[in-house]
């Protein structure tokens, strides 16, 4: 019978974590650590030692259940990598938590690092610098950026990527799939740590997505895997084989030392003001036009998700993204040269507030 982890266990791991020391094991990653702030549960160093000790050298999936940090379990391996000198390290993440990552390597672990969006891009490239992703920190880019700057980014001898809600990728097997295509290109000689509390939703075949991006010849190629786990249902082999290279906790594992608060959701009904609805229609009006040339054909539909989601949040919100559009429509008037990228300068944009789950 395995015994559980009680809250004195997690003190005394927590304590032994801080103690230096050059041995293998937990100790292997305490000096890394030693100026964090941050309280550090026993799954969380479990899962950093098993992205460290993983027998592939391509890299792991940790897909531990939503709240249980993973964030901190992939901050503890770039620690480490960091404390060995191996800095080339690499953050790829949707756009609207670029800066969450940022400044929780700075606050809690005490790393540096530089987020890459366009301006940065440009104002590097203008002072003589043939790669802006060569930098002494490290580099924290949105999907996008790397898909659009893929060339130079794999360019890089990156020492280590992490890949933060991964499972956005998950459809990279397919050929269509241009931006999962793109980030498994550039990324494609490197080790890379993958982040995703839903590792698959609808078909196995996302599973072997995410396994691709690690790895092509992890499971074959396409028709083996679904031959194999799917229509041969040897759902016993699949966990046998992810085992090596993949994490999974849940929260029913750690109920010993993390007391989470029972929530209840409860639905409150409100009605809009007057000046809301008037808001809210001429946004819709604005959005359902069939011909407009505020918004690049190309991206009129994610635009329009975007522009509702912000609506929903708050009408102020709205006034980063409104401006955007008329600055558009300013250069086009003028004849001035004109992106079609209307949403990378929305995303990239400080004060535009869409949500951290817009991507």
């Amino acid at each position: 019978m395995q015994a559980r982890l009680t809250s004195y266990h997690a003190k005394f791991f927590a304590h032994a974590l801080l103690r230096s020391s050059t041995a293998d094991g937990i100790e292997k990653i305490s000096r890394s650590l030693f100026d964090a702030a941050v309280d550090l549960n026993p799954h969380q160093i479990d899962a950093a030692l098993f992205a460290l000790k993983s027998p592939l050298s391509k890299g792991v999936i940790l897909a531990d259940e939503v709240g249980l940090g993973k964030t901190i379990e992939a901050s503890i391996v770039l620690c480490q990598y960091w404390a060995e000198r191996k800095r080339r390290l690499l953050i790829v993440c949707p756009a609207s938590i670029r800066k969450q990552w940022n400044l929780e390597l700075l606050d809690k672990f005490n790393i540096p690092s530089v987020i890459i969006d366009q301006r940065f891009f440009n104002e590097v490239m203008a002072n003589g610098h043939p790669n802006p992703f060569e930098q002494d920190r490290v580099i924290i880019c949105s999907y996008q950026f790397l898909h659009k700057h893929r060339d130079l980014g794999r360019l890089v001898k990156w020492n280590l990527a992490i890949i933060d809600e991964a499972h956005k990728l998950r459809n990279a097997y397919r050929p269509s799939n241009v931006l999962g295509q793109s980030v498994k290109w550039a990324l494609e000689d490197t080790k890379k740590l993958l982040l995703t509390a839903t590792p698959l939703q609808n078909s196995l075949m996302e599973l072997f997505g995410l396994c691709l991006i690690i790895d092509d010849y992890i499971f074959g190629d396409s028709r083996s895997f679904r031959q194999n786990y799917i229509i041969d249902d040897d759902l016993d082999g699949l966990k046998t084989r992810l085992s090596a290279f993949c994490k999974r906790t849940l929260r029913k594992q750690v109920l010993a030392y993390i007391p989470f608060t029972n929530r209840k959701a409860i639905t409150i009904r409100f009605a809009q003001a007057d000046k809301e609805y008037v808001l809210y229609r001429g946004i819709t009006d604005f959005l359902q036009r069939p011909e407009s040339y505020a918004l690049p054909a190309s991206q009129r539909s994610l635009i329009t998700l975007a522009i509702r989601k912000i609506l929903s949040s708050s009408s102020f919100a709205l006034i980063a993204t409104l401006q955007a559009i008329k600055k558009r429509l300013e250069q086009m008037r003028n004849r001035q040269p004109v992106k079609d990228d209307l949403i990378e300068a929305i995303l990239d944009d400080p004060k535009s507030a869409i949500g951290g789950n817009f991507w």
